[in-house]
């Protein structure tokens, strides 16, 4: 049986040859591959809208740093690491779900390991996209900001900090009230932005602590559903947090297997 999987800047379809007969597979294929359609390409993942109007994210083996350094802090791809889009959404799909357990609500529908994608629902970001972050230890863009008062490693009581996703701007930290005031975020909507953060950073650290491990820092992204309500969204992974073991840094293809194994 022949056919071709062709692709147009935005879309994906199937072009069968006249001589093909049609069966079940062959129509289960047609019917996860035809109609969807790329609409946004990310530093480490793709997203797709589907026929029914959910979204698939289509995890990378690409990680955010410099030099060949990963950070999950930095605005660029710094280096790939074979396997890392599977292991990420592994460990996506461990928090998301524990998070379900835990009532604090999500985008997450579903995920399919062997093809590193996720099943999500739709949902409109804070602007042009905001990413948050809750710090537990003074590493990364926080010590390069305010190093002249922090020490590296110093504790932080799950501080919260919010930056623009703006690449020519180097993803700039924002306030509570410059978000209000460009209507990005409502201060109603930053606090609860905020709770919600800290709620979720904990139950990663409580989790990652079972593990004996430490969590420094991690970077959420959160969305609005169609009925109004925030939600997490993107994905919680190695590649978005820093942990640590016995002082040790910890790889995110290593997060994982610690996490899971």
């Amino acid at each position: 049986m022949l056919f071709f999987i062709e692709r147009t800047k935005n879309n994906i379809f199937i072009n069968f040859s006249k001589k093909i007969m049609h069966n079940k597979i062959v129509e289960k294929m047609i019917e996860g591959l035809i109609q969807m359609k790329l609409i946004y390409t990310g530093k480490t993942k793709n997203v797709y809208e589907l026929e029914d109007g959910n979204y698939l994210l289509k995890f990378k083996d690409d990680v955010t740093g410099e030099d060949g350094v990963f950070d999950p802090g930095a605005n660029t791809v710094g280096l790939t690491i074979e396997g890392a889009g599977r292991a990420g959404l592994k460990l996506t799909k461990f928090f998301f779900e524990k998070l379900k357990e835990a009532n604090i609500p999500t985008h997450y529908v579903d995920a399919d390991i062997e093809e590193a994608t996720m099943t999500v629902k739709p949902a409109e970001v804070f602007g042009e996209g905001v990413e948050v972050i809750c710090r537990y230890r003074a590493v990364g863009s926080f010590l390069r900001r305010y190093g002249k008062y922090a020490e590296e490693g110093q504790p932080l009581d799950a501080f919260v900090e919010v930056t623009l996703k703006d690449d020519e701007r180097q993803d700039p930290p924002i306030s509570e009230d410059a978000l209000d005031m460009l209507g990005i975020l409502s201060k109603n909507e930053y606090r609860e932005l905020k709770e919600l953060t800290q709620r979720i950073a904990g139950v990663v650290k409580d989790e990652l602590a079972k593990k004996e491990m430490e969590l420094y820092d991690i970077k959420f992204e959160f969305g609005r559903l169609k009925d109004g309500q925030i939600v997490l969204i993107d994905e919680i992974s190695g590649g978005n947090m820093r942990a640590y073991k016995q002082g040790e840094y910890i790889e995110p293809l290593q997060l994982e297997r610690f996490m899971l194994q």
